[in-house]
């Protein structure tokens, strides 16, 4: 899921968690992909009789016409969509008395594996709250011979997890007996320090291995080559590796550095598209400052005059205000990208005012 669809099922999801009905009024339907939409629709119908029993008038006849809105909107879909759906009604007016009935329907971006039906005061949000979360991660481990780091790239974010000292003593220049014996020495420490990283990589890892989709390794020279070849990591991880990059550090930031060097492997994870949207924004500015805008009223005034190319929106900007800015590109064909506040380039944008602009042509402004 990439940033805008997600940006957009949290501002669904933000809708409907603000809905509260008088009783146990609102309706809530989870369909699991390839499952059968006309057994959903015989098992409405059917709860459609059962409401007939509720003793309050004004809730019976809620429930009755929320299941009935629900059934009109399903019939619209031949089948059911790729990932499911997830579906929602009832009245939503906060007026006693007054009736506002709604109905949402949700092809959500990633598959629904639940069947559900609920009656509740509230709709039922936590299968589509759990969407919001990334399942997937990357493994991160830069090490040289005097410190180590572990972490996780999940989505956008770099999770530092663990990070490690060794006492591995630096080089040994003078020769004989002594330095046979401090090679030894300072081999069994690397020895150790590996084992104590691949221990904690294992422990850490491990439990999540079926959502890791590789392993990333990096750090100077050829100790993280050597890290690799003494076989401490686990086997079904070090399976899972697919970068070896050379890094000069090997602390937090290295765990940051690790993931920009490896472009090649992670291009279609949303981190480094960000990035590269961001970097684009920065280089135009750089070459020339009146093909970028940045700021809302500065940005609505180029989308206004549709001279805007590419829309760039911060994660953490307000939806009302969203919702304006995408209207009005969507007049004039313009790209819209949302960017999280997860990365060091994502604060930047949110600094600059959440909103900035790479424009088709340089516009001089007064």
């Amino acid at each position: 899921m990439n940033a805008k669809e997600k940006h957009g099922l949290k501002k669904i999801i933000n809708e409907l968690s603000l809905i509260r009905g008088r009783h146990t009024e609102l309706v809530s339907v989870y369909i699991p992909q390839e499952y059968d939409i006309n057994k959903v629709i015989q098992h409405l119908q059917q709860e459609q009789g059962t409401a007939q029993n509720i003793k309050s008038a004004s809730t019976r006849t809620n429930v009755i016409d929320a299941l009935e809105r629900m059934i009109r909107s399903l019939r619209l879909y031949k089948q059911t969509p790729s990932n499911g759906l997830a579906i929602f009604s009832g009245n939503t007016s906060e007026r006693e008395g007054k009736v506002d009935l709604n109905v949402w329907a949700i092809e959500p971006p990633k598959p629904i594996k639940t069947r559900l039906y609920r009656c509740d005061q509230t709709f039922v949000l936590d299968p589509l709250k759990e969407q919001l979360e990334y399942t997937d991660f990357y493994a991160l481990i830069v090490l040289d011979k005097k410190e180590a780091t572990i972490g996780l790239l999940k989505g956008t974010s770099i999770i530092t997890i663990k990070y490690f000292h060794s006492s591995v003593p630096g080089k040994f220049k003078t020769g004989g007996q002594s330095a046979n014996r401090f090679r030894n020495i300072r081999e069994n420490l690397t020895k150790e320090f590996f084992i104590r990283v691949a221990d904690a990589a294992n422990t850490e890892f491990l439990p999540i291995k079926t959502n890791i989709k590789g392993v990333l390794i990096g750090g100077p020279g050829m100790t993280k080559n050597e890290f690799i070849d003494s076989n401490c990591l686990n086997d079904e991880l070090q399976r899972k590796i697919v970068a070896v990059k050379d890094l000069t550090y090997t602390d937090e930031s290295g765990l940051h550095h690790l993931v920009e060097s490896c472009q090649d492997v992670l291009a279609k994870e949303d981190i480094i598209r960000e990035k590269q949207l961001m970097n684009r924004f920065f280089e135009t500015f750089a070459k020339d400052e009146n093909k970028i805008a940045y700021g809302i009223a500065q940005v609505k005034e180029m989308l206004e005059m549709g001279v805007v190319d590419t829309l760039l929106l911060s994660d953490s900007i307000e939806d009302k205000t969203a919702e304006e800015l995408e209207t009005i590109a969507e007049k004039y064909s313009t790209k819209t990208e949302y960017i999280s506040t997860e990365t060091k380039e994502g604060m930047q944008l949110k600094e600059l005012g959440k909103v900035g602009a790479i424009l088709r042509y340089p516009i001089v402004r007064q």
